[in-house]
């Protein structure tokens, strides 16, 4: 393997626990940056479980609960994508409420499960639940959901560059089972 390509593996791992630890110290910059990249995701989530809504409301008896997460997941993503600064304020509140709302969600949905014979509708309702008890928590303490949220986004991030990091220690075995040079 050519000696850039090693070079530029170990730059991207050092770079990235380089980021995760700023994401861990400093909490409201990984909000805004996150702020903008939950906006975009929920904006395109919102659009196609409004799609699946609508072309499954004929079997799906609670489609009315569905299309309504729908439209909150296309207003929650416009939301965050035009006030990036007051978003990363809101996100522990925002994102806690629409854990809440899913969790109650998915709770009313693993009922249609139960009538269509799905064995582990049981499973679906107690997730639904356990869901709908976190985004409560995360609205009570949004200090600490957004320290929380920024510490996870940290630690995976961390994660991937200490994996790049490994990857490079363990070029040497692909180069000798592989005959490179």
């Amino acid at each position: 393997m050519e000696k850039s390509t090693k070079i530029w593996l170990v730059i991207s791992g050092i770079i990235l626990v380089v980021l995760g630890v700023f994401c861990i110290a400093k909490p409201g910059g990984t909000l805004i940056t996150s702020a903008w990249l939950i906006g975009c995701f929920t904006l395109i989530s919102g659009i196609s479980k409004l799609i699946f809504t609508f072309r499954t409301q004929r079997f799906l008896p609670n489609s009315a609960s569905r299309f309504l997460s729908a439209l909150l997941q296309i207003f929650i993503g416009c939301f965050f994508l035009f006030d990036l600064l007051e978003t990363a304020v809101a996100i522990p509140v925002v994102f806690s409420l629409w854990i809440m709302f899913e969790g109650i969600i998915i709770a009313i949905q693993s009922f249609d499960y139960k009538k269509v014979g799905f064995g582990q509708w049981w499973a679906m309702l107690i997730l639904g639940i356990a869901g709908a008890i976190l985004g409560i928590y995360g609205m009570i303490n949004p200090v600490f959901s957004g320290t929380i949220i920024s510490t996870l986004i940290g630690l995976g991030i961390i994660a991937f560059g200490i994996a790049y990091l490994m990857g490079f220690a363990g070029i040497k075995k692909f180069e000798k089972a592989f005959d490179i040079k």
